[in-house]
């Protein structure tokens, strides 16, 4: 079979809590500009159980079609039903590119997939183009620690892959006026045939950080120095309503959870306001925070990598900065602080 017989783009649309969820649209919106550079339809991949309704949602956000299978053995994700869904729908249509969110559903799906296509997956993606003569993918992230950026090509196997993380891309605007083809594939395939059974779902009851919902963080890094350094960051953020976040350096040092954590091997995050308070600027925590409204940073260094990055910098000592910063605010202790 020829690289040739390949053509089009496509998003697996991944359904969360009975929606599209929101990665998902992200991706039709890097989709939608790669399939308009390539001049190929941008499809979305629908899989799940009374999911036939969802299909439409994918069109205002960029999609020409949507495959659907719609039927109750797809009702729980489990890899082995959901994988051979998208080889037959694959092998049958031959897609060119395959974006996934590189949620814990997306990431399982697709490595199961590339593994018996035998085609490449680049995991993690940061950016995202396509070669409009040659139809590579060219997928980028960071490599070697954080240091550089790789930019990866998959160039004698189809279909391409990626996961994205969410935050990553941003979705169209949706054009409500936009329409398109729902396309509903079916398959053999028996519950008995399924190695995995789900028997109980349970749901995480702990209180989790979502950093990733948060209009203003405060993010702190090794230039810290310690735990009790760090306590300086937690002070900050409770005075002015705002969420903690860590470099990656911060949390393996033990200081913070790793749920705090900001960048490549952590959270991605699009606050109104970031503050980067003791953090050098390794490629690996700008992928997480580029896209943030405001970027803020405080660093003694007056070379760090972070202060080409951001909107304003500070080149000071944060343990004089900071507090004078709680400070300023605590001079009107009833006034309620507010972003946006």
């Amino acid at each position: 079979m020829s690289l040739d017989d390949f053509r089009g783009i496509w998003v697996f649309l991944e359904v969360s809590e009975g929606r599209i969820a929101p990665v998902s649209l992200e991706l039709l919106g890097a989709g939608r500009q790669m399939a308009d550079k390539r001049d190929v339809p941008l499809a979305g991949l629908l899989i799940g159980d009374g999911v036939k309704d969802l299909a439409r949602t994918a069109f205002p956000y960029g999609a020409d079609q949507v495959y659907v299978y719609d039927h109750k053995i797809f009702h729980d994700y489990r890899t082995e039903s959901y994988m051979r869904a998208v080889i037959e729908c694959v092998q049958k249509h031959k897609p060119e590119i395959i974006l996934y969110g590189a949620t814990s559903t997306g990431k399982d799906l697709a490595s199961a997939v590339a593994t018996d296509l035998e085609t490449g997956l680049t995991a993690d993606t940061t950016m995202l183009d396509v070669n409009a003569e040659t139809g590579l993918l060219e997928a980028s992230r960071p490599a070697f620690g954080g240091n550089i950026m790789a930019t990866i090509l998959c160039k004698k196997h189809r279909p391409q892959m990626a996961t994205v993380r969410p935050k990553v891309m941003k979705a169209l605007e949706p054009d409500e006026s936009r329409t398109g083809e729902i396309i509903e594939e079916s398959m053999e395939l028996r519950e008995e045939d399924i190695r995995t059974k789900v028997l109980k779902i349970v749901r995480e009851t702990k209180e989790k950080v979502r950093l990733d919902e948060a209009d203003v963080i405060v993010a702190g890094g090794k230039g810290l120095g310690s735990k009790e350094g760090f306590a300086l960051i937690h002070r900050f953020a409770e005075r002015i309503g705002a969420t903690v976040g860590a470099s990656r350096d911060a949390v393996e040092a033990g200081w913070i959870g790793h749920e705090h954590q900001v960048g490549q091997t952590g959270v991605t995050v699009t606050p109104k306001i970031y503050f980067a308070i003791g953090i050098s600027g390794a490629i690996q925590h700008l992928v997480g925070m580029r896209n943030s409204g405001l970027i803020i940073a405080i660093n003694k260094d007056p070379n760090a990598l972070i202060f080409q990055s951001c909107h304003y910098g500070i080149v000071g000592d944060a343990f004089e900065i900071v507090p004078l910063l709680i400070e300023a605010f605590q001079k009107e202790p009833d006034k309620e602080v507010t972003y946006g």
